[in-house]
Formats: C-alpha cells, structure tokens, sequence
C-alpha cells in the first residue's frame, strides 16, 4: 500500500496565514478583515506586509461581511477570518443576504472548527457550518486536512470567482499531503486504492483513515482512502466510482452527520448507485471542554471508530 508520511505536526490555520500572506505577495487585489482574532487566524504576517489592505474590524462579525462584500464591488478579493462559529452561524444572515444572494467575491475563512476546537468547549465547537453553508445557493465549500492542503486551498480559491467557506483547525495535526500537489477545487484525490471497502474523509479525519488503514490491512482488508476536501461542488464521479468497485462505504468527517458530506454522499449515491453506508460523524450533538485527542475519541472520531464501521458496512454487503 502506498505509504504517507507526517513531516510534523502542524495547525491547519498556520497553513491559512501562509496562504494569505503569499497572496498578499502576488496580488495586490486581496484584501484581509478580521474580527479582533488576528493572532488566532495567523493574519499577522499579511497585515505587517499589506497594512493598506488589512481591516482589522474588531469583534463585530455581521459588520465583517458586510465590508467585505462591499469591498468586492470594486474588484477587490476580500479573505474575512474569525472562528468558524462566529464566521457562519454568528452572520447567516449576512452572508445570505449580502454574500451568497448576490454571489459575491468572498472568502469566508474559518478556524477552530468542529471537535478538535478542544478546551474552548460547545459554543465554540460548532459542528453545524458544513451543512449551514453548502444549503446556500454558489457557495463552494471547502474543509481542509492539513497545513500543506490549506496553504494550497487558500491560494486557489482566489482564482475561483464566487463566494467560498474555508475551513481548517486549531490543532497542530500530522502535515502528510504534498507541498506541491496540484489542488482543485471539486476534486477528491484517491489516496489508496482498496477493494473491499471504501473510505471517504474530510478534514482532520483524512489522516485517522489513513492509520486505520493500515490496522485494516493488517486483518486482510483492503480499504480505498479517498480525500475529499471540497464538499461542495461534491466530486460525485469519484465517489460512484469507488462505489462500483467496493460496494461498501464509510463516511468520516469532524460534524454533525446530519447536513455534513455524508449526506451528500448518500444523495450521490441513492440517485446512482445504492450502497451500505457508515458514518463517522457526531451524531446530533454538541461538543463539550477537553482535549482534542480525548474528545475525538468520546465522539467516534478517530481510527478505531472508523475500523468498527468498516467492520460493520462490510457485514451489510450483498
């Protein structure tokens, strides 16, 4: 099987902010807001090279999406950052209204997403903001699995035209993906080929696939690992694809399952080619205080979860 390996751990939102200030680098049309967290969304390094075009808004969300997507109408790219709660449920509204209605030029980033938000606890983890956003009419959706994938991410979505929701993580986590790797949105990456079963992860679950695996095999079961990092425009051929070869699928994602990429894959699948499914997902909950380790395990996100479930949509095979 084909091996990947952790360079070192790294935080996903480091990937963001060296995104960011490489854009800030090479085009002079992006521009940065950020809502008193510039720290925390590592925007430092952008608003000490482009001090013109940086708006450090202070805690006031809703207004954030309002500049920005004013900003756009005279042809600028506006990056808004905050946490993921505060960049999609704190400003729905906003961004329906002002953003999304009108298919503005901006880019939604969002940190401390789900789970792994850790000590912060439920009102900041929130689990919600796939489904939230990927119900919005244009918006693309994007969820990251490491700092070199977010660092890619970030830079591509500058060149795509329409609204965009990023999202990455507080935590330093394994960085396994390629530096180089030629990243496009709506197309999910075949890790490893496998035939018993299929795998289909986003985010910070992408690696836990990978270590399960590797467990997997070691029981002779041969799993295809498939990344998926854009939710929305979901790559649907991949997934029918895989299906036809495994008949057997497990979803795994850091969110609620209901509204979360699971649920688009069921779509995809009923509409195409019907087969068992598991998920890996929080199940109608919300999160608590703890670390990130501990809670990805309390919430069946992590590798042994994922083993259980492949055991058991295995067992559902015709």
């Amino acid at each position: 099987m084909e091996k990947y390996t952790n360079t070192g751990d790294k935080d996903t939102r480091s990937g963001f902010g060296e995104g960011l200030t490489e854009l800030g680098r090479n085009n002079n049309n992006v521009v940065a807001l950020c809502a008193d967290l510039t720290g925390s969304l590592k925007m430092n390094d952008f608003a000490k090279e482009n001090p013109e075009r940086f708006i450090q808004v202070g805690i006031a969300e809703a207004n954030m999406m309002g500049i920005a997507a004013g900003l756009t109408i005279g042809g600028k790219i506006p990056f808004t950052g905050t946490f993921a709660n505060f960049s999609t449920g704190r400003v729905y509204d906003q961004i329906r209204q002002s953003i999304a209605y009108s298919s503005k030029n901006v880019k939604i980033c969002a940190s401390h997403a789900g789970i792994t938000l850790g000590e912060d606890g439920a009102t900041h983890q929130i689990l919600e903001d796939i489904g939230l956003m990927k119900m919005l009419p244009g918006m693309t959706v994007i969820n990251t699995c490491d700092f070199n994938q977010t660092k890619l991410a970030t830079i591509a979505i500058a060149n795509h035209d329409g609204p965009v929701y990023l999202r990455f993580g507080r935590p330093k986590v394994p960085n396994f993906t390629d530096e180089n790797f030629n990243f496009k949105i709506g197309k999910g990456i075949i890790l490893k080929e496998g035939k018993d079963v299929t795998i289909i992860s986003t985010g910070h679950l992408v690696w836990e696939s990978l270590e399960a695996s590797k467990k997997l095999e070691e029981i002779g079961i041969s799993a295809e690992i498939i990344n998926i990092h854009t939710i929305k425009p979901l790559d649907e051929e991949i997934v029918i694809n895989s299906a036809k070869k495994t008949n057997a699928i497990v979803s795994a994602e850091e969110h609620n399952f209901l509204g979360g990429l699971g649920e688009s894959i069921s779509r995809t699948l009923s509409l195409n080619y019907p087969t068992p499914q598991e998920f890996i997902a929080t199940n109608d909950t919300f999160g608590e205080s703890g670390k990130p380790s501990d809670l990805m395990k309390k919430y069946g996100l992590d590798s042994d979860s994922i083993i259980k479930s492949v055991k058991k949509v295995i067992s559902r095979k015709k």
